[in-house]
């Protein structure tokens, strides 16, 4: 089995450095008796590759992302646990604009079938 480039060994090296428990679970962070920890939605995606040409030259490259979205936290108060889930403000006024969009087309059609009818 041939070896893999030493390029190639310093990038999983790295992608196994970035995808730790330590991107999900933020620091805890306490006051006044109340402990919170931090978590976040991890994504992360990679790839690479090489080739050779019929006069000898080669090259390869690769490549990787990762990216994180807050998505809540454990709040820890008196010995209880819960779960406090971290609100995503634009997509909560995107869905409420659809909502609103559906509900105006709906209401057009209804106002244009009733005024068929007449």
């Amino acid at each position: 089995m041939a070896e893999a480039p030493k390029g190639a060994l310093a990038f999983i090296e790295r992608a196994r450095d970035v995808l730790t428990v330590r991107r999900v679970f933020g620091e805890p962070i306490e006051r006044d008796g109340v402990t919170v920890i931090p978590a976040a939605k991890i994504r992360g995606g990679g790839g690479g590759g090489s080739g050779s040409g019929p006069n000898g030259e080669g090259g390869g490259g690769g490549g990787f992302g990762v990216s994180a979205t807050p998505a809540g936290a454990y709040v820890i108060k008196d010995g209880n646990v819960r779960w406090e889930p971290a609100l995503d403000l634009g997509r909560t006024i995107f869905m409420g604009q659809l909502v609103g969009i559906v509900a105006l087309l709906t209401l057009r059609s209804i106002v244009k079938a009733l005024t068929k009818r007449r």
